[in-house]
């Protein structure tokens, strides 16, 4: 590995571990002429995945396309650049499944689903360009959507923490019955 400071090609590996469910090897390293520490990662080469695109073109799957459709979506948006490469990496790692070909659409698909739950601006914007939104309407049906599944997520949310409607429940904590005090029995 050639240092990227002084291009000498002999380097010491100074730490080594896995990340993303062990298919990637992060490697830290320190150049032997100039003592620079860098860092290289390393993935297994497999055959590579094509992609079918709407026109049934196909070209070679290019995790550094989809890194950037991510970072326009999520730029001036308070999303770490370490949320965004995760998601890059689950979204490639998902793609597993498909042994030669993926349409387009599924790759996007899985990108909308996990943008929802990072920052759903983010998750506009990538819509807009991945389902070509054309008018103002397209915009305000999806903008719609997201408002009637946010209002479901919050409505399951408070559901879930709701107080338990059967009496004879036991709040888990201090043992008594989950009523309020004057629809408490009167002790004997």
């Amino acid at each position: 590995m050639r240092c990227p400071a002084c291009d000498h090609p002999e380097d010491r590996v100074i730490d080594s571990r896995p990340l993303e469910s062990a298919s990637v090897i992060r490697r830290r390293r320190l150049c032997l002429h100039c003592s620079k520490r860098f860092t290289t990662y390393e993935r297994v080469e497999s055959t590579p995945l094509m992609v079918i695109k709407r026109d049934n073109r196909r070209e070679p799957f290019s995790r550094d396309k989809m890194r950037e459709g991510i970072v326009r979506a999520c730029r001036k948006r308070p999303v770490s650049p370490a949320v965004i490469e995760k998601l890059v990496s689950e979204v490639e790692y998902s793609l597993q499944d498909y042994v030669l070909e993926v349409p387009t659409a599924e790759i996007g698909e899985r990108i909308l689903k996990r943008l929802y739950d990072i920052d759903t601006v983010a998750y506009v914007r990538f819509a807009s360009v991945y389902r070509s939104f054309g008018d103002i309407d397209s915009f305000l049906t999806e903008i719609k959507r997201l408002k009637q599944a946010h209002r479901r997520r919050v409505t399951l949310g408070a559901a879930r923490l709701a107080v338990p409607k059967d009496p004879m429940l036991k709040s888990p904590a201090s043992g008594d019955a989950l009523l309020p005090d004057a629809a408490q029995p009167a002790t004997v």
